[in-house]
């Protein structure tokens, strides 16, 4: 073999994908398996690894840092693709604010990158760490849902690499069926390499926060619709245990962008060194907090957690409005590292998350239905998170015009099944007033559910891009194979603990 040959040879081998098996388990730790997880570094090696899968007859899931709650990047049947090796943002357009970036540019990256030249994602989620792929093919959303839509509402183009190895480039103008089909796709259409993002121009690195103390759902849902006109942002935070009158009442965060001239040093605020959450809370290390938080992670312990927040957020009105960063305002879930890990460590503890959607003409009342039969059922939210949302035009879309509430459900191996047969209370509450969930946070939902919410057509012009697409059916999850099988079950039947990696 000559030395050119031998160079050839030597430069493909090297730029192979890596690979190696890994225990892949979902952000709330209570599903995961062994898989052959493949790490890509470019679209190239992207192709290889679906050239690589297919001639071994197996499957394969796409993950980005695994930050979805569930099995949604999760293959027990098969191998992963991690895209966290290919984050180089490659250009950023410092007249318009929009980001061309590789697919596993974290939020992070893409917020520390653009907020000193004077803009901010449009979009974010409660955490900095998802990556941009893994946030379009889920579609993510933040607290101004209402305002400016999903993070694909936010996305100009993107380019994927299909299960044939093709690369290709879609946008709303160029295969406009596909760029609706893969944002939201959750990775069942191809692997994004590449996404070509818009953010915001801002004046400051601060924005005006002023929290608001609600006594129930009623009259928290009563003020932020009357304000969707006049904030940027709107969250609210329920107390879950909260009875009878009291149903619902928790905390309204409302937030506004600071104008031109607001911020008297934005030259200060519009730097990374301010945007940095404390390293410490209450002069604790905060990489240890979850250890004390652990302490109250049960119903007595929430309880009382729940109703000095509560009490706290009465002050937090009378204090009025205040300044905080953009980072510090939302990513709350970032303040405590492993925060999750208060919820336990051992095989099958941990949690899940479970978000309902619900169209805002019956709002109140799926609500109301599904915190008292919470309660009723002994599993009550450690944590609820009520949002205003608005319509977008992906295919599977969460959005509607409607509200959402994200709760967090403990899962120890003791009570694992018990909490599967309430999400499917729910779930059918949540159905019968017309309502749908989001796959980031789902790790419940049967085939019946995922037919009811869509409706047919829906799902068939997806099929029919699934099968163009990917005739072998060569992309899979766990997510997928729950949702999309054939049988006819409201809820799917809670996955074995996990026995390995924790």
């Amino acid at each position: 073999m000559d030395s050119a040959a031998r160079i050839q040879r030597r430069v493909r081998r090297e730029t192979r994908p890596r690979q190696a098996f890994e225990y892949v388990e979902g952000w709330g730790m209570a599903v995961g398996a062994e898989s052959r997880v493949w790490k890509p570094t470019s679209a190239h090696e992207v192709s290889e690894v679906f050239d690589q899968v297919r001639s071994r007859g197996t499957t394969l899931a796409m993950r980005g840092s695994g930050c979805s709650y569930g099995d949604a990047s999760i293959n027990s049947r098969g191998d992963v693709l991690d895209i966290r090796g290919m984050n180089r943002i490659l250009e950023f357009n410092e007249d318009t604010g929009i980001a061309n970036c590789e697919a596993g540019v974290t939020l992070r990256d893409l917020w520390r990158h653009s907020l000193p030249r004077g803009y901010w994602p449009r979009v974010v989620s409660g955490t900095m760490f998802p990556t941009l792929a893994g946030a379009a093919g889920m579609n993510i959303h933040g607290k101004n849902n209402y305002k400016v839509g999903t993070i694909g509402d936010a996305i100009q183009d993107i380019d994927v690499v299909l299960p044939t190895g093709e690369l290709v480039t879609v946008s709303r103008a160029e295969r406009p069926e596909l760029f609706h089909g893969i944002i939201g796709g959750f990775g069942m259409l191809g692997a994004i390499t590449r996404v070509r993002i818009a953010t915001k121009r801002i004046h400051s690195g601060d924005i005006d926060v002023c929290g608001i103390s609600s006594a129930n759902l009623t009259e928290m849902m009563a003020y932020m619709d009357a304000h969707t006109g006049d904030a940027d942002y709107l969250v609210g935070w329920l107390d879950c245990f909260a009875k009878g009158a009291a149903l619902g009442r928790g905390l309204i965060h409302h937030a506004r962008y600071l104008a031109p001239g607001d911020d008297p040093e934005p030259e200060r605020t519009l730097t990374i060194d301010h945007q940095e959450l404390p390293g410490s809370i209450l002069g604790f290390p905060k990489g240890e907090v979850w250890r004390i938080l652990k302490l109250f992670s049960n119903d007595y312990g929430m309880r009382l957690m729940n109703f000095t927040k509560h009490q706290m957020g009465k002050l937090e009105q009378r204090n009025g409005w205040h300044r905080q960063s953009h980072a510090g305002f939302n990513f709350l879930l970032d303040y405590v590292p492993n925060w999750k890990f208060a919820y336990g460590r051992s095989g099958g503890d941990g949690l899940i998350q479970y978000q309902v959607f619900l169209p805002a003409e019956s709002a109140q009342a799926g609500l109301t239905a599904v915190l008292e039969r919470c309660q009723k059922r002994l599993h009550v939210s450690y944590l609820g998170v009520l949002k205003r949302h608005r319509p977008d035009p992906f295919l599977l879309t969460h959005g509607l015009d409607g509200w959402s509430l994200a709760m967090d459900f403990k899962v120890t191996s003791a009570n694992r099944g018990d909490v599967w047969r309430t999400t499917d209370e729910l779930t059918r509450i949540v159905l019968d007033h017309g309502g749908n969930f989001y796959f980031a946070k789902d790790a419940v939902i049967g085939p019946k559910t995922t037919r009811q919410m869509f409706g047919e057509e829906r799902l068939a012009k997806f099929r029919e891009l699934k099968e163009a697409l990917d005739p072998e059916d060569m992309l899979q999850t766990d997510l997928s194979r729950r949702a999309f099988g054939s049988g006819g079950d409201f809820t799917s039947v809670p996955p074995p603990a996990p026995s390995v990696g924790v």
